[in-house]
C-alpha cells in the first residue's frame, strides 16, 4: 500500500484576544495518565463532491479549529512543571496559546475500500495520526492537541491526537463534535466545556498535587508490545439483544446491560483463543466514569479526566465453564459497586498513591483492557460533508489484549477494535460461537 505524503504542517492558535494566562492544575485522575500515550481517534468521510480546491478546505478547517480553541483554550496550551524543594514535582496546563498542530497529508492510491474492506486494520492507518510515539508528560514541549487531515482517493480521514492527561474520552468527543459544529457554521456549540479542574473530592478548585520526582524518572519504561494485529468486529443491535437476554436468563436477573453481556461474550472467546492454563487468574480492566457518580455530579461537559480504573478478576475455568451469565454478572457487580462511597475512596487512594500508570501496567499478560465507549457521539461529528462512515483508533496505547469500543453506524450496534497477537486474532475469527454474534 502507498506511503503517506506530507503536504504541510502548521500551528493553529486560538483567537488571541480570548486567551488568558490561566493555569489549570491537573487532578489525581489526570496525573494517573501522565506516562501513557495520548488518545488517538479518527473519522473516515466520503470526499465532498463539492471539493474543488483542497487549499480552501484546509484553510476552512484551520479557521474553524482556531475558533473551537477559543472554547477549549487549554488544548492550545502546554503542560508545565514546578519542581519543589522536597524532590517533588507538580504539573499544570499553561494556557499560553502556543497552539495545536495541524498536519495536511495525502495517502496516494489509498481508497476507502482499503480501510473498510480489509479483514485486518491496514498498518498504513496508523500514519493517519500525528504525534505518534510521545507520552503525555512530553507535552511540556509538544502540543496537547494535534490533528491530521489525510486525503484518500475517494475519502478524507480526520485523525486527532489529544493528550490523555488533559482529557478523557468524553472530553475528546465533545471537542471533536464542537469543531465539526463550528466548521458547519453554527454560532454556538452544543456543549460548552467546563474548563475548571475540581479536586473531585470536595468540589473546590483543584490545588497542585505533588508527585515524587523519582516516580516520573523511574517509571519511564521502554515497554515494547509484541507484534500485533488489529481487527474491527461489528455487533448488530439484534445480536447484542440476544446476548443480553441469554446473560440475564442464565444469571436469573434483569440487571445485566447490553455492554456487560457483550464484554462477557468477548472475554470468554478471547480466553478460549489464548489457550491459557486452566486455573490462571485473568483480569478484565475497565474505566469507571465518574461524572454521574460523584455527589454532586460533575457536569457532562466537564473537560478533564473523570475516570478511575476498575478490575474484574476471574479464573480461566470460571470464564469457560460457568457460562455467559456468570461472567456478565461478575462484570455487573464490579461496575455496580462504584457507589458514592467507593468512588470517594478510590479518589482518596489516588491522592495517597499518585504513581502514574505505565504502558506496561496496561499491557499485563493475561488481561483484557477496555477503552472508549459506545455511548460517545461519534457519528454526530459532521463537518458538513455528511456523517462519518467509520471510526478508527491510532497506534497509541496498543498492546496484546486491548479492546477499543465504538458505537456502530447503525443505532444500537457496536464496533469493537481488537489488538491481539496474530495467532489469537486468527483463532478468534475461527471461533464459531464468537462469530455467531458478529455481523460480517
Amino acid at each position: 500500500m502507498a506511503n503517506i505524503r506530507l503536504l504541510s504542517t502548521s500551528m493553529v492558535q486560538a483567537t488571541t484576544d480570548k486567551v488568558t494566562d490561566e493555569r489549570i492544575e491537573l487532578t489525581q485522575c489526570d496525573l494517573k495518565l501522565l506516562l501513557v500515550d495520548a488518545i488517538q481517534k479518527g473519522l473516515l468521510f466520503l470526499k465532498p463532491k463539492s471539493l474543488e480546491d483542497q487549499n480552501s478546505l484546509i484553510q476552512h478547517l484551520k479557521t474553524s479549529l482556531s475558533r473551537t480553541l477559543d472554547c477549549f483554550n487549554p488544548l492550545a496550551g502546554r503542560l508545565a512543571t514546578v519542581e519543589h524543594d522536597d524532590n517533588t514535582v507538580s504539573f499544570f496546563i499553561d494556557c499560553n496559546n502556543a497552539g495545536a498542530q495541524f498536519v495536511h497529508a495525502a495517502a496516494d492510491g489509498v481508497t476507502m475500500a482499503d480501510i473498510l474492506q480489509s479483514v485486518y486494520v491496514p498498518p498504513i492507518l496508523h500514519s493517519f495520526f500525528p504525534l505518534n510515539g510521545f507520552l503525555n508528560y512530553e507535552a511540556v514541549s509538544k502540543p496537547l492537541l494535534a490533528v491530521q487531515v489525510t486525503e484518500l482517493v475517494d475519502g478524507i480521514f480526520v485523525g486527532c491526537t489529544m493528550n490523555h492527561a488533559a482529557v478523557d474520552g468524553s472530553s475528546f468527543w465533545n471537542f471533536f463534535n464542537s469543531w465539526s459544529e463550528i466548521h458547519r457554521g453554527l454560532d454556538h456549540i452544543s456543549k460548552t466545556p467546563v474548563l475548571e479542574r475540581w479536586s473531585l473530592l470536595n468540589g473546590s478548585i483543584s490545588p497542585p498535587i505533588r508527585l515524587p520526582l523519582s516516580i516520573i524518572k523511574n517509571n519511564l519504561d521502554s515497554f515494547i508490545p509484541s507484534p500485533l494485529q488489529e481487527r474491527v468486529f461489528h455487533f448488530a443491535k439484534g445480536k447484542i439483544a440476544m446476548l443480553k437476554a441469554k446473560a440475564n436468563a442464565e444469571a436469573a436477573t434483569t440487571s445485566i446491560s447490553s455492554l456487560q453481556s457483550l464484554l462477557a461474550h468477548i472475554w470468554r472467546a478471547t480466553t478460549r483463543a489464548r489457550l491459557f492454563e486452566h486455573d490462571k487468574e485473568i483480569d478484565l480492566r475497565i474505566f469507571i466514569g465518574l461524572r454521574a457518580r460523584l455527589q454532586p455530579p460533575l457536569p457532562e461537559s466537564y473537560c478533564g479526566n473523570a475516570i478511575v480504573p476498575g478490575i474484574v478478576t476471574l479464573r480461566t475455568r470460571e470464564i469457560l465453564e460457568q457460562g455467559l451469565g456468570f461472567v456478565a454478572l461478575e462484570i455487573n457487580k464490579v461496575v455496580s459497586s462504584y457507589t458514592k462511597n467507593k468512588v470517594t475512596d478510590a479518589l482518596a487512594s489516588l491522592l495517597k498513591n499518585p504513581s502514574p500508570l505505565t504502558k506496561a501496567d496496561f499491557g499485563r499478560i493475561h488481561s483484557l483492557s477496555i477503552s472508549s465507549s459506545p455511548r460517545h457521539n461519534v457519528y454526530g461529528t459532521d463537518f458538513g460533508w455528511g456523517r462519518p462512515v467509520a471510526v478508527r483508533s491510532g497506534p497509541g496505547n496498543k498492546f496484546d489484549g486491548k479492546l477499543t469500543l465504538f458505537p456502530g453506524l447503525e443505532e444500537g450496534s457496536m464496533d469493537v477494535e481488537f489488538s491481539l497477537l496474530p495467532e489469537t486474532l486468527k483463532a478468534l475469527g475461527n471461533d464459531l460461537e464468537f462469530m455467531d454474534a458478529v455481523t460480517i
